[in-house]
């Protein structure tokens, strides 16, 4: 069976380096691991898991730190994790399977990357990341921030899904440092840097610089059609802010440029007219989102309720609103369907009871 080195960045990670190793050690062959700067007792913790520790003087790279790290690995594959990421147990014998089935043949295994959950643990929010890749300078990262490998090669998707739980705040303005001490000597930022230079800008609720560069990064000719898009619904939000309702709404109906509509762009789309009470507009666009097909391997970033509960929820509100008692009511089964102890869902029924109004989200 192919061998795997475990290989991990990281600073200050004491309170929950413990929690991801565990959940991995019996995975893989090797551990290797990366300190960037530590002050606390994350070598301590590393060291009853690996001898393979090492230091890497910090500089505002992370493809160079990650490459480091790929480089002191010994087996057949690099495996790379955050120390607040994790493997569940279902995922833990997902990968075991993914080792017996879909090794040495693969190149790259694409896995699922759940980091936003609801109140029952299920994921809100996931996308797929290059998460093993074969142990060879061909795969290696690039980008200082949101760095990334190139899936090349023969690239196998695999149903393990590795789970972040982020733990403090940590440094809410690393990211966006990193893009601005790149663009302090005139260096031009390749298209998928200036999308997420743009993102880090609307976090910062700086929407005007956050306008600008992500309708640059639009402009540009070789960004991913997935950016693209992920960048029409950033762009919306920050119009919004700004009191530009009319180009925000413009910049969501912008992604149906690049490709068939996504869910997500659907529900905000619908959102715009819920907003103002345009039911009849509304319920088209959730309606249309119901219809759209989930394909997480596209490598889109996923919000897994809007292709189920958000649409059907919203709809029981658009259908009392236009009359339709009876379809309100069905929305609202049908969104319990996808979860059935959610607290609009089930207030909804008490309403419908009392002859009351349904709320939505």
């Amino acid at each position: 069976m192919s061998t795997i080195s475990l290989c991990m960045i990281v600073k200050n990670e004491e309170a929950v380096l413990a929690r991801c190793l565990e959940s991995v050690r019996d995975l893989v062959d090797e551990i290797v691991l990366v300190d960037t700067g530590s002050t606390d007792g994350t070598k301590i913790v590393a060291a009853r898991y690996t001898n393979r520790i090492y230091d890497f003087p910090w500089r505002d790279d992370f493809a160079a730190a990650r490459n480091f790290s790929f480089e002191q690995a010994s087996m057949d594959y690099c495996l790379w994790l955050d120390a607040d990421d994790l493997l569940l147990p279902a995922d833990r014998e997902k990968f075991r399977a993914m080792k017996e089935t879909l090794l040495p043949q693969a190149d790259v295994v694409m896995l699922p990357y759940h980091t936003a959950f609801d109140s029952e643990g299920r994921p809100t929010f996931s996308y797929y990341r290059e998460r093993v890749v074969r142990n060879d300078p061909r795969w290696r990262w690039r980008g200082a921030v949101h760095e990334a490998i190139t899936p090349s090669g023969l690239v196998l998707y695999a149903a393990a899904a590795v789970t972040h739980r982020k733990e403090g705040p940590g440094d809410p303005d690393r990211n966006l440092r990193i893009f601005e001490g790149l663009l302090t000597p005139g260096q031009a930022l390749e298209p998928r840097e200036q999308f997420y230079y743009g993102r880090e800008l609307f976090y910062h609720q700086r929407y005007k610089e956050a306008v600008q560069a992500l309708s640059a990064f639009l402009e540009e000719d070789g960004g991913w059609v997935e950016n693209q898009i992920e960048a029409c619904r950033v762009l919306s939000r920050c119009l919004t802010a700004l009191g530009r309702d009319g180009e925000a709404l413009r910049a969501l109906l912008r992604s149906l440029a690049y490709d068939l509509p996504r869910a997500e762009v659907c529900c905000e789309v619908g959102e715009w007219w819920f907003r103002r009470e345009d039911w009849r507009r509304a319920a088209y666009w959730y309606e249309l989102a119901l219809a759209c097909r989930r394909d997480d391997a596209s490598g889109a970033f996923v919000s897994p309720d809007c292709y189920g509960y958000l649409p059907c929820i919203q709809l029981c509100v658009c259908r009392w609103h236009l009359g339709d008692r009876e379809g309100a009511a069905a929305w609202n089964e049908r969104a319990g369907q996808y979860k059935p102890r959610d607290p609009a869902y089930l207030s909804n029924r008490d309403f419908f009871a009392r002859g009351e109004l349904p709320g939505g989200e």
